[in-house]
């Protein structure tokens, strides 16, 4: 018990530095990890008095409000995207950290049976023999739901598939309609099954068929508020937060 004290008090002490002054902290995130920092973000704000105004989507989305110059003073994105994003030049030098790496799961709906999906073939048996399956939208760009799509035409099933698809604008969106029993199956990133009540992680894809993403932040030259987008980087990728990221479904960066 003293340990899990002592463990919560510094996790609060990390969140709760307090700046001399309160800011503003525009942050443009993937919605992957949108979930798993809501609450590290609700103990910061109210003992730092900085607010954040997030704007969040899938990876094809932010790629366009990025390039559409939305100002900024934190991007969270995932690891391909922001390798794009240094190649023009306009992130802060030395600002980049990697949050954590999360991995694609299966949704079902609290109570429903646990399907067999251990291998490729149960995998592909689990998506045909389903009423229904609910990926994001293609159009979307979804790191999952491009994963997912390229795994349907790698098995020769997208037709099949397709015909009794259910789009979804997003992971949570996902696990919510399965979660509502508009759909049986669900497959999405696992941070967006875990905090979505009446969703049940089944668990992770087969590992021969896993698709792991880093996620990670970092600073545009642009920002107007660098030193308190900085200090909350630091907040969450501070050790005494490693456990509510694995709580998140993320794991360690590697």
């Amino acid at each position: 018990m003293k340990r899990v004290i002592a463990s919560l008090t510094a996790a609060a002490s990390v969140l709760c530095a307090t700046p001399a002054t309160t800011a503003e902290i525009k942050v443009i995130s993937a919605g992957a990890v949108r979930s798993v920092i809501a609450g590290m973000i609700a103990d910061y704000r109210t003992k730092s008095g900085d607010t954040f105004d997030f704007t969040v989507g899938t990876t094809g989305q932010l790629r366009e409000v990025i390039a559409s110059g939305k100002p900024a003073d934190l991007l969270i994105t995932s690891a391909p995207l922001m390798a794009d994003l240094e190649k023009t030049g306009k992130l802060t030098p030395g600002s980049r950290a990697d949050l954590g790496r999360v991995g694609i799961g299966v949704a079902i709906r609290d109570g429903a049976p646990l399907p067999d999906f251990s291998t490729p073939a149960a995998f592909q048996k689990m998506l045909l023999d389903a009423k229904s399956v609910t990926y994001t939208a293609p159009e979307l760009g979804g790191t999952s739901g491009v994963h997912v799509l390229g795994l349907l035409k790698k098995f020769g099933i997208y037709d099949a598939i397709a015909r009794k698809a259910i789009h979804a604008k997003g992971g949570i969106d996902i696990s919510q309609k399965v979660a509502r029993g508009e759909a049986e199956i669900g497959i999405t990133l696992i941070s967006e099954i875990v905090p979505v009540k009446g969703a049940r992680m089944a668990g992770p894809l087969p590992e021969s068929l896993q698709l792991w993403t880093v996620y990670t932040s970092a600073i545009p030259m642009s920002s107007t508020q660098p030193a308190a987008a900085r200090a909350f980087v630091n907040a969450l990728t501070s050790p005494a937060m490693a456990a509510r990221w694995t709580a998140g479904g993320f794991q360690p960066p590697k």
